[in-house]
């Protein structure tokens, strides 16, 4: 039976109801009929021993000897034209002067239930004899002076079973049939329609699709949780319950209850998806994606991948900040093969003091820019972005000023070192692109980085072409830029992410022809952890 296909399985089960429901709803149909007709056979037996006691020719016999010959034709006739089975009718001394079996006419009757008829009580009795269970009447016989002088028995046989069957007879039959096609037709659709449903695939084939599908989820290395329309977890593998710190069986919860600061209810009631958005959990760098479930176009859920990049995004950092100093050397490697050449120049024109006094000046500005960066800046990967946008401002000739009350130690809550690479990268960047159509020779950007116990300030300044109004709006957007050959349009787009990660805010002020102006704040403690899963 286990191998057995499902649609066999529910076929046999459906149509055993069928058959069981019939079993039961005719062996109760044929109970109201043999009560109905038991009621039927006590009327016809009573009225047919009343007729027969009232009889004046049973009343004058049965006193006389040989008074059967009188009363048994009597009694035959009576019985044939009710339809009962059988007529006895006794003297007081309990002769049978009636009998539908003659041999028995004439002889002592020994009934067990029929003393209380003759102290002339009329009651029923239900007994088993020759002819089955019957029914049976007594009615007292009196004379004219009401005097008892005989008792009538009236016998009507129940129907058994087979007996109601017959008489029913193609009624029933017709029913049988019409319950067992139709019950069959019945039970074959609902096991197509089953099998349909689940993809006509068997119950074992399920089971084992479910085992695998569990087991793959939860050996993934990537975090995985989906919710229903409403709310309702649905997925929680091992990876994600390692990320989030927690234990427990989550199907079935709400998310909410999991996970308090969850983002993913909001993708059902956006029903826009959101790729690779980097959050921070308990120390944790996350890339999480959270897209919506849709089937047959109707929105079902959301589902969340996400990885713990924390690892990579530490070895990212430390790249970085080689690249920045790698970029830093070669910029400056370039200016002093400049300067070099510059002093070389000036010996063999006879002009040592000035050859002297530009190496002097060189190296004093050095010193002063390194000194700064390592007192003020405690954080390499910073002081080397820094000091390369410094040195690339020499190559475009553009000055870059760092606030001499400039300081930084720590990171905000949420942010990391390579939030504030790619934040300060793309501030400066952009400040670059402001001068491309500015012709004037005084390019200058100041960069400032403030920071106490409650508040980390970043402003970048520059006195470029500046932003036009009507760009405002669209400042933030993924893709946008006004520079068509160089940018990109992610600059201020992933500016904006770090921000809100960093739960900051960001002040733009701008004007054409006089430059541009971005100020961003971060509180140095947020004020509860943000899952944003």
């Amino acid at each position: 039976m286990k191998q057995l296909p499902i649609r066999w399985k529910i076929m046999i089960l459906s149509y055993a109801v069928v058959i069981f429901s019939l079993l039961v709803g005719g062996i109760v149909v044929i109970a109201n009929i043999q009560q109905t007709e038991e009621k039927d056979l006590q009327i016809r037996a009573m009225n047919t021993a009343r007729t027969v006691a009232e009889l004046s020719d049973v009343k004058n016999a049965i006193g006389r000897p040989k008074g059967w010959k009188t009363i048994n034709p009597i009694a035959e006739e009576i019985r044939i034209i009710n339809e009962a089975d059988y007529i006895v009718v006794m003297n007081m001394e309990k002769i049978r002067y009636s009998h539908p079996i003659r041999e028995k006419v004439g002889t002592l009757s020994g009934g067990e239930d029929e003393e209380a008829a003759f102290a002339e009580h009329i009651y029923f009795s239900k007994a088993k004899g020759e002819l089955g269970t019957v029914i049976r009447a007594f009615v007292p016989i009196k004379d004219t002076e009401l005097n008892q002088i005989g008792v009538v028995v009236v016998g009507n046989k129940i129907p058994n079973l087979f007996d109601i069957m017959s008489g029913l007879g193609k009624a029933v039959l017709l029913i049988v049939i019409l319950t067992l096609v139709f019950g069959l037709a019945g039970s074959l659709l609902l096991a197509n329609h089953i099998k349909k449903q689940m993809f006509h695939l068997e119950p074992f084939e399920i089971k084992r699709m479910h085992e695998e599908r569990t087991a793959t989820f939860h050996s993934m290395n990537e975090g995985v949780i989906a919710i229903d329309n409403r709310e309702i977890i649905t997925i929680f593998n091992e990876k994600a319950k390692k990320v989030f710190n927690v234990q427990g069986h989550f199907v079935g919860q709400p998310i909410r209850s999991v996970l308090k600061d969850t983002r993913l209810p909001e993708i059902v009631e956006k029903n826009q998806a959101v790729y690779n958005e980097e959050i921070k959990v308990s120390g944790k760098v996350i890339v999480s994606t959270r897209i919506p479930i849709r089937k047959d176009e109707e929105l079902i859920g959301a589902v969340a991948i996400f990885q713990d990049r924390t690892e990579v995004a530490k070895l990212a950092e430390e790249l970085t900040g080689v690249k920045n100093f790698v970029e830093a050397l070669r910029v400056q490697s370039h200016e002093h093969m400049n300067k070099l050449h510059t002093i070389a120049g000036l010996i063999q024109l006879g002009k040592p003091e000035k050859a002297l006094q530009l190496a002097y000046n060189t190296t004093e500005e050095q010193e002063n820019v390194t000194s700064f960066l390592n007192e003020k800046i405690q954080n390499d990967a910073i002081a080397g972005l820094l000091l390369s946008k410094i040195r690339r401002g020499k190559e475009l000739d553009v000055e870059v000023v760092l606030d001499p009350n400039s300081y930084f130690s720590d990171f905000p809550d949420e942010l990391d070192q390579h939030d504030f690479v790619v934040l300060l990268g793309n501030l400066i960047e952009n400040a670059f692109g402001s001068f491309e159509h500015v012709k004037t020779g005084d390019k200058r950007i100041d960069v400032s980085i403030e920071q106490s116990e409650g508040i980390c300030a970043v402003l970048v300044e520059d006195n470029g072409s500046g932003i036009k109004e009507e760009y405002m709006p669209m400042l933030y957007e993924k893709g946008f830029t006004v520079n068509k050959a160089a940018g990109t349009g992610f600059g201020l787009y992933l500016v904006k992410q770090i921000v809100e990660k960093g739960r900051g805010q960001i002040q733009v002020s701008s004007a054409p022809a006089e430059g541009s102006s971005f100020l961003i704040t971060f509180p140095m403690e947020a004020e509860d952890e943000w899952y944003g899963i």
